[in-house]
């Protein structure tokens, strides 16, 4: 794991940060871990069929824009890959 070093702390912030952890009952490392870890990790995940369907109604895509694909596919069965 990687380590990080903060300099120039101010004092008032090292005791806040002091005060925070003891309230959550962790060691003040282990408070700042969790700062860290959730200011840089989003809050929620985003799923991609969410984000694929909220593109297509943003550009106005409806199900009819698709249905060409369905014509022009190839629909021959595949083959499967040959290791000779």
């Amino acid at each position: 794991m990687a380590m990080l070093t903060i300099r120039n702390l101010p004092d008032e912030v090292h005791r806040a940060l002091r005060m925070r952890a003891a309230q959550h009952g962790r060691s003040t490392e282990a408070e700042v871990r969790e700062i860290l870890a959730s200011a840089v990790q989003p809050q929620t995940r985003v799923h991609m069929g969410d984000a694929l369907a909220a593109l297509g109604r943003e550009l106005g895509l409806a199900d009819e824009d698709f249905e060409v694909f369905n014509e022009i596919r190839d629909k021959s069965p595949a083959e499967p890959p040959r290791f000779e």
